[in-house]
């Protein structure tokens, strides 16, 4: 399984440790759909490669899928075994409870500065950066070519527009003209993403204002949701089953059959309708007025535990896995995007496969917008999203209702963990 993002970082050189006998201990998500791709073949090859130069320093490599690596952590460390590195999906738990080495305290100066700033800024948690961009994605509207052509429509730029395709994608007997996937599985993306499109000329920035302070019942918000029930989902665009019940991989899934016009995508879904044949385009999501405000990028993390005291080589280790080379060949292995600018830039000046495909996504990522990560209160308030959101757009749904009850929710966990 992919995470919700999907991209990598960069940087650094590799430097001597100057001391030996030491095994650093990595946990790490794997990216791949098999045993062919399974990131342990490339978290192998590079400790094979780090170890070839660092006579005195073993990297000892343990990958899980994604829906067992957090919780895997998770017990390691209440058990008193934290790893030296773990690469998963949240760091902002074990950043509160101290267990976590600042970033400055591992990586070279170059390595810092080549991290996208938004990125790193996302990293930190009570004004500290300890969450290390890994890997990361953003969104982009995936269309159907073949259906637009039958339909005799053009990719669409407004909200106004997109209600207008879709209805002529219904009228051509398409099953979702729009999907809309606001179901458990992954709803706080899309929620995220409409929060954004809605919010194109100024005003909040999904979930939380510029200060951090959750924003989830903003008039824009409310407007947005007010919208999608009135002009979609009331419309009858959004296909057969109800957003509330309608998951991302289904709805994945669908767009791949050639069944849906229209869907927020990120990059895993390039290759997967490519398998099945289907010719598709991408543009960048429409906006209220225009091209949303910012599409929303979504980043995992890497993070260093204190318990073994390892700083010196972690941080070594870490400028060696942060290479120009080395970010590219993650990013290009499982079609994410780069966390740094050098790869970033080698990246977005390649026409090659596969970085030409990733070019709409790379051009979405600098003013990309990420979820409020930093706040230990995140977890609970997203798993409230996943459970309420699709409430707010079903017909007869008080989208005014829904957002002031997940904002009483995330205000709530807000104070309870202090941030």
């Amino acid at each position: 399984m992919v995470s919700a993002l999907g991209m990598t970082a960069v940087l650094g050189g590799c430097g001597s440790t100057g001391s030996s006998g030491v095994t650093l201990r990595l946990v790490a998500a794997d990216y791949g759909d098999s045993s062919a791709n399974s990131s342990k073949k490339y978290w192998d090859s590079l400790a094979k490669a780090y170890e070839a130069k660092h006579s005195g320093v073993k990297v000892e490599v343990s990958v899980y899928s994604w829906n067992d690596v957090d919780a895997k952590v998770k017990a390691m460390v209440a058990a008193g075994k934290a790893p030296d590195l773990a690469q998963i999906g949240a760091y902002a738990d074990y950043a509160a409870a101290g267990k976590l080495y600042p970033a400055s305290d591992l990586l070279s100066i170059r390595t810092q500065a080549d991290f996208l700033s938004q990125l790193s800024d996302a990293g930190q948690w009570n004004h500290t950066q300890y969450g290390i961009p890994f890997a990361a994605s953003t969104r982009v509207l995936f269309y159907n070519k073949t259906l637009f052509a039958k339909a005799g429509i053009t990719p669409p730029s407004t909200w106004d527009q997109l209600a207008a395709d879709a209805k002529a994608l219904k009228d051509k007997g398409v099953k979702y003209p729009v999907a809309l996937p606001l179901g458990p599985e992954e709803a706080q993306a899309e929620t995220m993403q409409w929060m954004l499109s809605g919010n194109s000329d100024n005003g909040g920035s999904g979930y939380t204002d510029d200060v951090g302070t959750y924003t989830i019942d903003s008039a824009q918000n409310v407007d947005t949701f007010t919208w999608l029930r009135d002009n979609l989902v009331g419309k009858g665009l959004t296909g057969p089953v109800a957003p509330g019940k309608l998951n991302r991989a289904d709805a994945f899934a669908a767009f791949a059959d050639g069944q849906v016009g229209m869907l927020d995508g990120h990059p895993t879904l390039i290759q997967q309708a490519g398998k099945k044949g289907v010719k598709f385009g991408m543009v960048p999501m429409p906006g209220r007025t225009g091209a949303a405000r910012a599409s929303m990028g979504v980043t995992d993390w890497m993070m260093a535990f204190k318990q073994s005291g390892h700083a010196e080589q972690i941080g070594d280790f870490l400028n060696f896995v942060y290479s120009e080379k080395n970010v590219l060949a993650f990013s290009r292995d499982y079609g994410l995007l780069p966390v740094t600018g050098s790869a970033s830039t080698a990246m977005s000046g390649s026409d090659a496969e596969p970085d030409k495909a990733l070019h709409p996504f790379l051009d979405q990522l600098p003013t990309s917008e990420l979820y409020p990560v930093g706040k230990t209160s995140w977890a609970a308030v997203s798993a409230a999203v996943k459970q309420n959101i699709g409430q707010a757009v079903a017909p007869g749904g008080s989208p005014s209702g829904v957002l002031t009850r997940l904002q009483a929710t995330a205000t709530a966990a807000d104070g309870s963990n202090g941030g």
